[in-house]
């Protein structure tokens, strides 16, 4: 944003920190049982399961607030893009990064970047801090904010896997200390695609150099209205999806020390969504926890159970939902079993629902075709990312 005057902030967030202590060594009660609490097993891709990593890098600047307002909106349809997707037959493991930048409350020192969430498949994480992002006056440095996605995150090496960020911003996009050209060729060195999309005009974004940066990275220029309504078209579908989302809730089996918490998050991100009912954030979002994008292993016994490293036999009764705490170890199994079988006979229906929903959207739009061809956020980076994706070898249904 221009004419804006640079504060600070601190660094990103930082995590929390677990210290071990030495069996030989007395402890309070108060450790023992964080000690004694069952490791949440690491969620993994299958073999030969290839991954697909996304970062988003989002403009954080005062006249940003309609692009933030896209992004949490959207997010859900953005990941729905991979729902029919294969490679190799299989579905891809899908993770999301997210970090803002251009914001004067954050730090001078660290070219007003904070990174938000590393490279994650915790979706409802993801969704909870685009919602508690704001914005303010800044500097927006591309050039900055690629470097640091492109150093900081764990990018899969394989060729096989399609990675790419997603940069947002409406000011020149080689500004900055850091030169913009070198972190593009720097990204697209490790295999990472660089598409840039600048809020506002195509001649704006192509003197500001917007399309140069994307071209350098194997990227694509998009550019959007970042303060248009997201248009969502109604299909006779939504009720019975918004439904089946309740009742799919009802599988979720918290474990451990922040499953409860974690729990809440869920039901707080359907309300977030819920309340945005004119972007259809919420069907959306519903059929995002349909598929197997949506996975929770930190948390749900179902989905821990999906790892070959995770023994639900093996948990302790503190550490169980109350349901379960009365339970031996195989009616432990057997339940979460029964669970398993609920959520996947309600996400098939969620899905085959979705499938008849978007021929609907998809005849309506044709319908109703905007003239002007101006896009928003969710549209651009869902094409640009099937289009991209094809050429890794991902299989999209027609």
């Amino acid at each position: 944003m221009k004419n804006t005057t640079m504060t600070t902030l601190g660094i990103a967030a930082c995590a929390a920190l677990l210290t071990l202590t030495p069996a030989t060594a007395k402890v309070s009660p108060a450790v023992e049982v964080i000690k004694a609490d069952t490791p949440a097993p690491k969620p993994s891709p299958t073999d030969g399961q290839a991954k697909v990593q996304i970062a988003i890098l989002l403009d954080t600047s005062g006249s940003m607030s309609g692009l933030i307002e896209q992004t949490k909106t959207q997010l859900w349809k953005i990941v729905n893009t991979f729902i029919d997707a294969k490679q190799n037959g299989q579905v891809p493991y899908v993770e999301v990064a997210l970090y803002e930048y251009g914001k004067s409350s954050l730090s001078k020192e660290e070219h007003w970047i904070k990174r938000i969430q590393p490279l994650t498949r915790d979706l409802d994480e993801i969704s909870k801090q685009l919602f508690n992002l704001r914005t303010n006056g800044g500097q927006e440095y591309c050039g900055a904010v690629i470097q640091r996605a492109t150093e900081d995150l764990k990018w899969d090496p394989s060729s096989k896997v399609y990675k790419a960020i997603f940069i947002a911003g409406n000011e020149a996009f080689t500004q900055g200390p850091i030169n913009a050209t070198e972190s593009v060729k720097s990204a697209i060195a490790k295999g990472v695609i660089v598409n840039t999309i600048h809020c506002g005009s195509e001649h704006a974004g192509i003197s500001g150099g917007w399309k140069n940066g994307a071209m350098l990275a194997d990227g694509k220029f998009l550019t959007i209205d970042h303060n248009r309504a997201v248009v969502h078209i109604e299909a006779p579908q939504d009720a019975e999806i918004v439904k089946l989302n309740a009742e799919l809730n009802k599988t979720y089996l918290a474990y451990g020390r922040i499953g409860a918490s974690k729990k809440r998050d869920q039901v707080a991100q359907d309300a977030n969504a819920a309340a945005k009912p004119e972007s259809g954030a919420a069907v959306q979002r519903a059929v995002s926890k349909g598929s197997a994008n949506y996975h929770n292993t930190s948390w749900d016994l179902v989905d821990a159970c999906k790892e070959k490293s995770f023994d639900v036999t093996k948990i302790k009764a503190k550490e169980l939902p109350k349901e379960m705490r009365g339970m031996n170890p195989e009616q432990c199994k057997a339940y979460v079993d029964r669970k398993a079988k609920e959520r996947a006979a309600i996400q098939a229906k969620i899905l085959a629902l979705n499938t008849k929903r978007n021929a609907y959207v998809t005849q309506k739009r044709k319908e109703m075709a905007q003239k002007d061809g101006v896009k928003t956020l969710d549209e651009v980076v869902a094409s640009t990312v099937r289009a991209q994706a094809e050429k890794k070898g991902y299989a999209f249904k027609k």
